[in-house]
Order: structure tokens, then sequence, then C-alpha cells
């Protein structure tokens, strides 16, 4: 069941702006997110907030730059063919596997944002 907009739009809001924090070549995950606005075990909401940049187009927020816990590309299907790890591999991200971002190397924690 998708979250009501009316209830969320404070949380979409406080997940754009960690995501727009997020500094180039470097990536964060759904759960990290989630955990650093207070609400641990909510990073399907998180990612349902990136969804929706979708429909208000906004090219602004470094979607790309949201993966799962294990590194992977689950966000790539709204960008369309392989345009996410395309954008990830221009910023040096490196991949330890198919659509597998090395976490231990490009890992951001979203909580060092004091």
């Amino acid at each position: 069941m998708a979250p009501n907009s009316q209830t969320n739009d404070s949380f979409f809001d406080r997940v754009y702006a960690v995501v727009e924090r997020i500094p180039y070549g470097k990536v964060t995950t759904y759960g990290a997110i989630a955990r650093v606005l207070g609400q641990a075990g909510s990073a399907r909401m998180v990612g349902w907030a990136l969804n929706s940049t979708i429909v208000q187009n906004r090219p602004d927020l470094p979607c790309h730059r949201v993966v799962n816990r294990l590194g992977q590309l689950t966000g790539k299907i709204h960008f369309g063919g392989g345009v996410m790890e395309e954008m990830l591999r221009q910023e040096g991200v490196v991949f330890s596997a198919t659509d597998t971002v090395d976490l231990n190397m490009h890992f951001w924690d979203p909580g060092s944002l004091g």
C-alpha cells in the first residue's frame, strides 16, 4: 500500500534534503536515509519518496546515488537502461559485481550530517 501523501509530505521533503547532500562519487542506502530521519525500518518509504521525484520532475536530486543495503541498483528501472550505472561510473564509483556498488569504497553515512 502506498503512503498517504498528506501525512508523508514532510517525510518526503526530509528524504530529499538528505539525498541532495550525498557527495559526488558516493552512495547511500534507503535504510541509512530512513535511520538518519528517525524512521528505521522505513527504507521502502524512502523508495516511495524517490519514486515520486519522477512525477515531480526533480532532476536536481541525485537519486542515482541511492542503492539498497547490498549496494545493488534497485532503482535502476526508473532511469531506463543502464543510465543509473553509467551516471555512477562517470562519478568514479566502482562496482564489485554486476549492478552492485562497492559499498566499502563508496558508502556515505547520512548520519555524518551532524
